[in-house]
């Protein structure tokens, strides 16, 4: 039986704030649920749609999470998870594997709005984002995707500079700008590494393959 994840406010708990006049506010409940394979705006909307086709209101929704205003009932989440695996989604419910989860969320919107704004540190974004120490996060990602958090973000750069390939709107230096890239020669480099070919050998091919980002690992 699927349950529901940590909310922010747990479920049942009697919470309540007071004004300057001792009048007891109650504080709205939330309900927390963490959603595997959610990569674009699409993503989004199909969650959504999933969960409101089975009468579970969704208050707040993003990459990875949705926010419920209660706790719902164990048979309406198996329903719900019963339509989000026809789409490719899975409720999460072991705390690494939403650990795991969030990290790759966090990095797929560094990248959702281009040109990304800073040089990306992955030992400052994710303790920051995440509020776990760096060591423990590369070591929970290893252990469960079996490669190292440094090599997702390659993978998902370069499959960002494949879709911007794609385009025929940019130069390569443009791309590696916009990818947040030191030199066009770093980003060069990393794509022959990972796909076995040149950026130009790519641009020329008639049929680009890409992957999903839910399917980079």
């Amino acid at each position: 039986m699927i349950g529901s994840k940590a909310a922010e406010v747990p479920s049942g708990a009697s919470v309540a704030l007071f004004s300057c006049t001792n009048t007891a506010v109650p504080v709205e409940r939330k309900e927390v649920i963490h959603i595997k394979n959610m990569v674009c705006d699409r993503c989004i909307r199909t969650v959504r749609e999933c969960f409101e086709a089975e009468g579970l209101p969704v208050r707040h929704i993003e990459l990875g999470r949705v926010v419920l205003g209660a706790a719902p009932s164990g048979p309406a989440l198996e329903k719900v998870n019963e339509r989000l695996g026809t789409h490719g989604f899975e409720i999460l419910q072991d705390p690494d594997e939403i650990t795991v989860e969030r990290i790759k969320n966090v990095l797929i919107k560094e990248f959702s709005q281009l040109p990304v704004e800073h040089r990306i540190r992955l030992s400052e974004l994710l303790p920051e984002r995440l509020h776990h120490d760096y060591a423990h996060l590369s070591k929970l990602f290893s252990r469960l995707t079996g490669t190292t958090i440094e090599r997702y973000l390659i993978l998902l750069r370069i499959e960002k500079a494949k879709e911007l390939i794609s385009y025929g709107q940019h130069t390569f230096s443009e791309i590696a700008w916009m990818l947040g890239y030191s030199s066009p020669q770093h980003l060069s480099n990393q794509f022959r590494q990972v796909t076995g070919m040149s950026m130009s050998d790519y641009a020329r091919l008639p049929e680009k393959p890409r992957k999903s980002l839910d399917k980079l690992l």
